[in-house]
């Protein structure tokens, strides 16, 4: 499923369930085999036990009473982190970024919450902007939704955009995250006067406390990779500090791709280097790039 096939429709819940589905029938084994809570056999039941896991169909037919026993119950919790900084909202006429990044982390919800999995949303850009705990209830789902589905029905960028300071935002995040969680970053980790050693050192940090990390490296490939623009005078504006300037982009169209591809080298290499799931992401195709490798490194972790 692509953005531009369902940017039109306004209901993220009814959505965020259509890309889950859509995700499990594209694959020749349903995710949920294995992923989810998987029943393994019957036992008696015993007076004074829960009788949520009784099997009354069972009962039925031999009039006797036993439960589900079950392989696996929940033992993941889930931190999903989305970067708000004014460059997410690009290109300024479809905000792909930022539209595939809430879409995208409202399925990884709706998916968590159907395994009873606990997870939480924390939203940055030059500060934390929002947290919420890591539960795994329907009601919880509820208000992740709710605070995500303003970013869905946004229609144009800020007028007065954020800057990012990923370092600060995700040593706060370190602080307050439960140990030996999974944390899920959406981010074009793009900062003005960025310190990669303090960004690294953040991440380090959320690393020590026995946190599984993955980076979606979310960008828009025909224009911030492929610099893909008419062959005319453009005037170019940054997205943060609101700087100009005015070039034809075929002139510079082979160093700047050149340079972003070195920067995004870059960043994979640290990745790699302290052992952090990196995956980029291309805003302008499909969801599967984000649910797979989501949904096998939940399943190693399980």
């Amino acid at each position: 499923m692509l953005l531009e096939e369902v940017q039109q429709y306004q209901n993220l819940e009814l959505l965020a369930k259509q890309v889950v589905e859509g995700f499990i029938t594209g694959m020749h084994r349903s995710p949920f085999h294995g992923f989810s809570v998987e029943f393994a056999e019957h036992r008696p039941y015993n007076p004074g036990e829960s009788t949520r896991n009784i099997d009354w169909k069972l009962y039925a037919r031999t009039d006797r009473i036993y439960t589900k026993r079950f392989e696996e119950e929940t033992n993941l919790r889930c931190r999903i982190v989305l970067d708000l900084s004014g460059s997410m909202f690009f290109p300024a006429e479809n905000l792909a970024k930022i539209k595939f990044s809430v879409l995208a982390a409202a399925s990884i919800c709706h998916l968590l919450q159907k395994q009873r999995d606990a997870f939480g949303l924390t939203t940055f850009s030059d500060s934390v902007k929002h947290q919420t705990p890591a539960r795994s209830s329907r009601a919880h789902l509820q208000d992740v939704l709710h605070t995500l589905q303003p970013l869905w029905d946004v229609k144009s960028a800020p007028t007065q955009p954020e800057t990012t300071r990923i370092a600060h935002c995700l040593e706060q995040i370190a602080l307050t995250q439960h140990r030996r969680s999974l944390v899920v970053i959406f981010s074009d980790m793009f900062e003005n006067n960025a310190d990669d050693v303090a960004i690294w050192q953040a991440i380090q940090h959320l690393k020590h406390a026995k946190n599984e990390i993955i980076i979606f490296h979310v960008q828009h490939a025909p224009q911030e990779l492929q610099f893909d623009f008419d062959n005319k005078p453009t005037r170019f504006i940054d997205a943060e500090t609101g700087e100009q300037v005015s070039l034809n982009p075929a002139e510079v169209k082979s160093a700047y791709v050149r340079q972003i591809a070195a920067m995004d080298q870059k960043i994979k290499n640290r990745c790699l280097q302290y052992n952090i799931d990196f995956y980029p992401v291309d805003a302008s195709k499909d969801f599967g790039q984000v649910l797979m490798p989501f949904y096998l490194k939940r399943m190693k972790m399980a």
